[in-house]
């Protein structure tokens, strides 16, 4: 397969072995979040639990606390601010999914713009992305 030139090459973020595997034993990921701060999939993980509770401004504000520490993480790993972001790769997934939960959170309290932001910020990323998060 041919790279497009002019397109950045993909960002993969690097394993966080220590937060994933906290995560994976049932850890709770507020807990996670504690001990990894900038760990976004235990954000995300916190913002998805919100957002099953009905608690939107609670879903609102963990996603966007997961949306900057990936967004942070994206830019050590050389993101430019655009480019793909593929949601194979495992450990860009919990990037993906706080901006995923911020869209569901931003949707839920009426904050369209961002709603819509969030959501082509995902479909830049990773078309694939949309599709795994239910982002519609």
């Amino acid at each position: 397969m041919t790279r497009n030139l002019l397109e950045p090459p993909e960002t993969l973020l690097p394993e966080n072995e220590a937060a994933q595997g906290e995560l994976a034993a049932g850890t709770d990921p507020a807990e996670v979040a504690a001990h990894h701060p900038t760990f976004s999939a235990a954000w995300a993980a916190l913002a998805e639990a919100a957002l099953d509770a009905d608690e939107n401004i609670a879903a609102y504000a963990y996603a966007r606390t997961g949306y900057h520490r990936g967004l942070d993480a994206l830019r050590k790993a050389g993101w430019k601010g655009f480019g793909p972001v593929p949601w194979r790769h495992a450990p860009n997934q919990g990037v993906l999914r706080s901006i995923a939960a911020l869209a569901k959170a931003a949707k839920a309290i009426g904050e369209a713009d961002e709603f819509d932001r969030c959501r082509q910020l995902l479909a830049d990323s990773d078309p694939a992305s949309l599709e795994a998060t239910g982002v519609a």
